[in-house]
């Protein structure tokens, strides 16, 4: 299996809302029953409707059994942004905070917050990645942004003996109704406010890396609401404008969005097909293209994505959806994606753990799993025993000469197999049901230890030969014994 591609070692990331740090509206849960009337702490998305949402407390990033199931999954990237943080005011005091935001700005987030963010980073070895405000706040009289609050946060930052790895400029400016943009921006207003932005940062955080542009909802029909297109944003950023260039992806909305774009939705019928997997090639192969014209030869990294937008459907927490996330995983590794960030650590239905009860969900444990197995080296897994099986292969995590198979059945009634050609150790993800909200290895089912801890799932030695994939189902084949050079 010669190698295709290496991804960073923090390469399956995981998102933090902005808006879970400082507490306001995000997605309201199914079946809530809870009042969605207007707060004042935080603004909806422009052109929502606020009653999709529901007002939330801060989440606590102390909580010691949230730190330990972010630790089993570290190294990683924790990105603290989205639509909440454009339109952002930092209280950079030790006195209260407002109790409404500044003129110009949608909502605060205080020193204490934002230490909490920070510690969390260190504790659970995630390295912070972010974006800035670009809302009315923060523009001067002629509208241009300045970056007196992004320049606050970067100190405070460095005061508490913390740093930024990587930022946004802002969260996803192909949508402007929602970026907290000014009305009419266009690919001209971004030019103007990123040539601003570029070297601040760059002076300002010079071992960060600058991301961009952080569009969304391009490469396959996803809003029906006007875009502003990634290369009207790009056109005039003039020669090397980012270090990394970052897209985000979904592949629908979720059915709290549909009644209102019902086009754009997706099924559980839906999850387990090549129409479904394939979107997130789809999208990657339009994102790279711009990536070769406007920023060429830089890596890739998609710093969003989720089963669906709009908090996820009911299905985002079920088995179901763990054949989107480690197919996504396992396409995107192979394309040179070098990170993915998931939306999102622990909120709403699409978070890898449940935020009320902090049980972990079944994404959380294929999470586990690919964190265990897989390395940062790709190999070409080369040809699938079957159509309705996607295999992929990467040098085997801490095992030199190692490998990783990672074989996904699609197939919902019949067993598949693979021949594998060396001794190896299984490890075979199940579920009852394909709507289970929990989920098994190799026939046990995964939980956490009385007193929360994070168990190392344990394998079954596997002989060389013919390895069964049971129907709906996802393995994992170690082979510590495959002697790959490349691996070495």
């Amino acid at each position: 299996m010669p190698k295709v591609a290496t991804i960073d070692p923090r390469f399956q990331s995981y998102n933090i809302e902005m808006v879970e740090v400082i507490g306001g509206r995000f997605w309201k849960p199914y079946g809530s029953t809870k009042s969605t009337l207007p707060d004042t702490k935080s603004a909806a998305p422009g052109g929502i409707d606020p009653g999709l949402f529901e007002q939330r407390t801060p989440i606590d990033l102390s909580n010691p059994r949230l730190r330990k199931l972010a630790t089993a999954l570290g190294p990683a990237y924790v990105r603290v942004s989205g639509t909440w943080a454009n339109t952002l005011y930092f209280h950079n005091s030790d006195a209260p905070a407002p109790a409404s935001p500044p003129q110009g700005f949608g909502g605060v987030l205080t020193r204490p917050q934002w230490k909490g963010v920070v510690d969390f980073s260190k504790a659970v070895n995630a390295e912070l990645v972010t974006s800035f405000s670009a809302s009315a706040g923060t523009r001067n009289a002629s509208g241009t942004w300045t970056p007196v609050e992004a320049k606050k946060i970067l100190d405070y930052t460095h005061s508490i003996g913390g740093s930024i790895a990587a930022a946004e400029f802002i969260n996803e400016p192909t949508f402007p109704s929602a970026a907290g943009v000014p009305k009419d921006y266009d690919g001209a207003a971004y030019g103007r406010d990123f040539a601003v932005f570029q070297p601040f940062f760059r002076k300002a955080a010079p071992k960060a890396l600058l991301l961009g542009p952080g569009s969304v909802g391009e490469g396959i029909d996803f809003v029906p609401t006007k875009l502003l297109p990634s290369k009207e944003l790009l056109a005039d950023l003039g020669p090397n404008p980012v270090d990394v260039f970052s897209y985000h992806f979904y592949g629908a909305v979720s059915e709290r969005c549909a009644s209102a774009m019902p086009k754009i939705g997706t099924t559980p019928a839906a999850a387990l097909t090549d129409d479904w997997l394939t979107r997130t090639d789809r999208v990657e192969d339009f994102y790279a293209g711009l990536r070769d014209t406007y920023a060429p030869g830089k890596p890739m990294w998609l710093t969003e994505t989720g089963q669906t937008a709009c908090g996820g459907d009911r299905w985002a927490a079920t088995y179901i959806d763990t054949f989107r996330y480690l197919d996504q995983l396992g396409t995107l590794a192979h394309r040179n994606v070098k990170v993915v960030i998931h939306n999102t650590l622990a909120a709403s239905d699409y978070g890898l753990i449940d935020e009320k009860t902090l049980i972990p969900r079944p994404n959380y444990w294929a999470a586990l799993l690919w964190h265990n197995t897989m390395g940062t080296t790709v190999l070409d897994a080369g040809t699938s025993p079957s159509p309705s099986v996607h295999i992929y292969a990467q040098c085997m995590k801490n095992q030199p000469g190692g490998v990783t198979l990672l074989a996904i059945n699609l197939n919902q009634t019949e067993t598949q197999s693979l021949t594998v050609p060396e001794k190896s150790t299984r490890y075979t993800l199940t579920a009852p049901a394909l709507s289970s909200h929990t989920i098994q290895l190799n026939g046990q089912d995964l939980s956490l230890s009385a007193n929360g801890d994070v168990p190392s799932p344990t394998g079954v030695a596997t002989a060389k030969g013919t390895v069964p994939l049971p129907a709906a189902s996802i393995t994992f084949l170690t082979l510590a014994g495959a002697n790959n050079p490349v691996c070495k």
